[in-house]
């Protein structure tokens, strides 16, 4: 059983991005976006496009592999999957399902790529145009909950009730990726700080929740290449090694009409003990978390259920100054996130995870050697994954 693990087999050799636009910015289609992002990556890792032989996506991503194949030119198409639902908690699942197809035989190089064009297509947050609901969302549509936001404000609700946590951590945790994003050349909110004031005395949007405290929405793509281990070696970046990734949920966690035993949570309470056991490596061992920010409240839920401190230390752990890169216990989202870099699903914070290890996080943590990524906090499936340097092999 010791041998069934992902950990040390795969690397990230290359990442790309394009340009990030605020919702409906981008001139170019959603297909030409991903192509970009892909190009931009090969590039990084120094590759030829044709070289690819796989690809990995999440959340119903709309360019096909076998046309991105086609347009690229590659020489053969080997591997194409979809992580299944979740949302952006399909992220850190899709690098998982590209290493096991490399560390099974079955490509060689893969591409884990996200591409949105929410002005081609349609928005994220607004409830759906329906003239009629069933199923679960005939239990909460006629009652008004329809946006993500209301969904999730629902758990976040009850994690406050029960918990004692206060909103100053959801404070915390936009104040510091705002700050992070300024240093951050590729952030949509690059220029634009946010203060404690301007926090303070934004619109709500449906308790707990103001207006910071939720993501952005933006047309843009992200990409990485990864290889094998040992193929990792004679490449052109420094290898960023997959040393953990899970993908899952807690029991009858999708349980419908909002009736999940374990309903304050961000589903990682199962799936965080898997992940921290395939890398070999205990919460204080993490240099840098990137964590998915639908909304803040879900990244506080998973900070705690990812074991960095309990709930009863949560409000005086989440602090400002303890997520910051150059000061903080547990630097958080580098790049500025969700809330303030990008919202490319969550795919960006995977990219700066990367960085990191690699020494080229625009707000780069000192000896990086251990960097985490938790995807889609209150999603279902959710995922997450850990990457290391060669030191931690």
């Amino acid at each position: 059983m010791t041998n069934r693990t992902l950990r040390g087999k795969v690397a990230v050799v290359g990442v790309g991005e394009t340009t990030y636009h605020k919702r409906g910015g981008s001139d170019d289609p959603e297909f030409v976006l991903a192509l970009k992002a892909i190009l931009a990556a090969s590039e990084d890792a120094g590759i030829e496009p044709r070289e690819i032989d796989g690809f990995a996506s999440f959340s119903n991503d709309r360019s096909d592999p076998s046309r991105l194949s086609a347009a690229l030119g590659m020489d053969e198409l080997k591997f194409a999957n979809m992580q299944w639902g979740g949302g952006g908690g399909g992220g850190s699942g899709a690098v998982a399902n590209a290493a096991a197809a490399i560390a099974t035989g079955v490509a060689d190089c893969v591409v884990v790529f996200r591409a949105l064009a929410q002005g081609q297509f349609a928005r994220f947050g607004q409830g759906p145009k329906s003239s009629g609901v069933s199923g679960d969302g005939a239990y909460t549509i006629p009652y008004g909950m329809m946006s993500p936001a209301q969904m999730f404000a629902m758990r976040c609700t009850r994690h406050l009730h029960e918990t004692g946590v206060t909103r100053d951590t959801y404070k915390a945790v936009s104040l510091a990726t705002y700050e992070h994003a300024q240093n951050n050349p590729r952030a949509v909110m690059h220029g634009r700080p946010l203060s404690p004031e301007k926090y303070d005395g934004a619109r709500w949007i449906v308790e707990p929740y103001q207006l910071y405290d939720c993501c952005m929405e933006n047309d843009g793509a992200a990409a990485m290449v990864l290889v094998s281990a040992e193929k990792a070696k004679d490449m052109k970046q420094k290898p960023a090694y997959l040393l953990g990734a899970t993908a899952g949920s807690e029991y009858r966690n999708a349980a419908p009409c909002h009736n999940a035993p374990l309903y304050a949570t961000s589903s990682f309470t199962s799936l965080a003990p898997r992940l921290y056991e395939m890398a070999g490596v205990e919460p204080q061992d993490i240099d840098v978390l990137q964590s998915y920010e639908n909304f803040t409240g879900g990244v506080v839920m998973s900070i705690i259920e990812h074991g960095f401190c309990s709930h009863d230390e949560a409000n005086e752990f989440i602090r400002y100054d303890n997520l910051l890169a150059a000061t903080g216990k547990l630097p958080l989202n580098t790049s500025g996130g969700n809330l303030a870099e990008c919202y490319m699903h969550g795919l960006e914070l995977i990219v700066e995870a990367v960085r990191q290890i690699r020494g080229e996080s625009p707000n780069q943590v000192v000896n990086a050697n251990v960097s985490m990524v938790t995807s889609g906090p209150m999603v279902t499936p959710v995922s997450n994954c850990i990457f290391g340097s060669q030191e931690t092999l």
